[in-house]
């Protein structure tokens, strides 16, 4: 029923003062004024910005010689007098390696016929040597190494000779390389191929050591945001934008990621506005006090 003003009132008091009056009577009518409507919790936000990301291609895989010189004796029926270098050592090419003995007497010297470090010896003091039996040594030559890891076959594409690398091993820290070469075919299983990362360094490494290199194969810069600003959800992967003091949900398409930061390649563009900390507690439509972060207030 309509609400009537109290009869002591009289009906010449001015519209306001008597508006006024109804008010405090009844509480529930001005709670209904538009100007009344609860604010919304504050929240952090920041404004999406550019972002350059590095575009990599991570290989894991053991190191091997490039190129492994295997030296035995030319002619049959030697044996070996002297022993003058053992595995793990560093040599010159035409440095004495063992001293043979000839059937018919003498003796001959066995040289190194490449620089690098032996890898492997099974010369004794006589042991029998001859051109077509096991080898007496075995030669890393020049002492390089390479990385040897298979990539997937997306990753093979974005591969070239050349290509800068940063490689960890094992044992040895990091060190600098380049793509050598990539095989022509993949895993058919896998759908995994092969590729050689040279290594650049004067330091001795071990065979068969793990290692893992990072190849940088370009860069790619557009808007980001930080990965906490990312929300997945059934409905995918989604950034919550504010948009007049209210909270728009936008489904987004992610791409590289890089130092906490998340490259956004369509939903959002530079300058939204949007949630530094998403949470599945912000609904399409809720009213927010925005509250910009120290960063991107400066």
């Amino acid at each position: 029923m309509p609400l009537l003003p109290p009869r002591h009132l009289s009906p010449n008091l001015p519209a306001l003062v008597l508006a006024g009056l109804l008010s405090l009577a009844h509480p529930s009518l001005a709670a209904s004024e538009p100007d009344a409507a609860p604010k919304g919790a504050a929240v952090t936000v920041l404004k999406a910005t550019k972002f350059c990301f590095a575009n990599n291609v991570e290989v894991s895989g053991i190191v091997i010689p490039r190129d492994e010189t295997q030296v035995r004796p030319e002619r049959f029926g030697l044996k070996v007098a002297e022993v003058l270098a053992d595995a793990g050592d560093s040599v010159s090419a035409g440095q004495n390696l063992a001293r043979l003995t000839l059937p018919e007497g003498g003796a001959v010297m066995l040289q190194a016929p490449v620089a690098g470090v032996i890898s492997a010896s099974t010369a004794t003091v006589g042991a029998t040597a001859s051109a077509k039996g096991e080898a007496l040594f075995s030669i890393i030559a020049r002492s390089e190494y390479d990385l040897v890891g298979m990539v997937p076959t997306r990753d093979i594409a974005r591969l070239a000779v050349n290509q800068t690398a940063r490689i960890r091993i094992i044992g040895a820290g990091e060190l600098d390389g380049k793509v050598r070469r990539m095989a022509p075919t993949v895993e058919p299983n896998s759908q995994l191929g092969q590729v050689f990362v040279g290594v650049s360094s004067n330091r001795r490494l071990l065979v068969n050591s793990a290692a893992r290199a990072v190849i940088k194969t370009g860069q790619s810069c557009g808007v980001s945001v930080p990965l906490t600003a990312i929300l997945y959800s059934t409905a995918g992967t989604v950034v919550q934008v504010v948009k007049r003091d209210r909270i728009e949900t936008r489904r987004v398409e992610t791409g590289l990621m890089a130092a906490g930061q998340v490259e956004i390649r369509d939903g959002i563009a530079e300058g939204d506005i949007v949630v530094a900390r998403a949470g599945a507690l912000l609904r399409e439509g809720d009213p927010v006090r925005p509250v910009m972060t120290s960063m991107d207030a400066k």
